[in-house]
């Protein structure tokens, strides 16, 4: 059973990643924000994958989530910006997710880790938390001593959200898991299909901050550091 909803989530991951490479780009503007030393270890710790073709960094959601969430919790809040191209290398950014949180769990013990993403991204963090097996060239899977160390997962304009939300895949995550969906977004919500262009400003990164979803994201992960 387990082995059938991970190949289900590979499948409606792959259309996913089909829909956005046809899609306009998402293109915008942020600066990468430096890491941490690796030698100090934060209270948290969020792991975000940025949308496509976003330049490297956290994306516009990945660093507006990142200073509502330090706003609202008071903690260290430690930011990795998942390395991968962002065009269609799904699998390249669920490695480096995926190595990043095993290597913030073996060298921070009482760390808590928050797995983000936005569009692209987002269909990252779908395969680290739901696909517990190495498969094509998807090579570092979570340990499942890794699941406890994650507190919460934000995904924003996912694009398997139409087959299901990640719980239906990986139960595991379901309390923990927030999923938002912006109005008529054609990626996580096609209510019009063949009219999906006219809706395409519903999924950029703008939109989602402007409608409070980021925000709203942000009191969902803080209540439960």
């Amino acid at each position: 059973m387990e082995t059938r909803r991970s190949c289900a989530l590979l499948g409606a991951v792959v259309l996913a990643v089909a829909t956005l490479l046809f899609a306009p780009a998402t293109v915008t503007r942020t600066s990468v924000i430096p890491h941490a030393s690796a030698a100090s270890c934060p209270d948290v710790e969020v792991v975000f994958a940025r949308g496509r073709l976003e330049p490297a960094g956290p994306g516009q959601i990945g660093h507006a989530f990142v200073d509502a969430l330090r706003a609202k919790t008071g903690q260290n809040v430690r930011l990795y910006s998942v390395n991968y191209p962002a065009n269609s290398e799904v699998d390249l950014g669920a490695n480096d997710m995926s190595r990043r949180i095993q290597s913030t769990v073996a060298a921070c013990p009482d760390t808590r880790i928050v797995i983000g993403g936005y569009s692209l991204g987002a269909a990252v963090a779908d395969v680290v938390l739901a696909v517990p097996f190495s498969v094509f060239t998807f090579k570092h899977p979570l340990p499942q001593s890794a699941e406890q160390r994650v507190a919460a997962v934000a995904l924003f304009g996912n694009g398997m959200q139409w087959a299901g939300p990640i719980s239906t895949f990986s139960p595991v995550y379901a309390e923990r898991t927030i999923e938002l969906c912006h109005g008529d977004d054609p990626i996580c919500n096609p209510t019009d299909p063949e009219n999906w262009e006219a809706y395409w400003p519903d999924h950029l990164a703008p939109a989602y901050i402007k409608a409070g979803m980021v925000n709203q994201a942000a009191d969902f992960v803080a209540a439960r550091l």
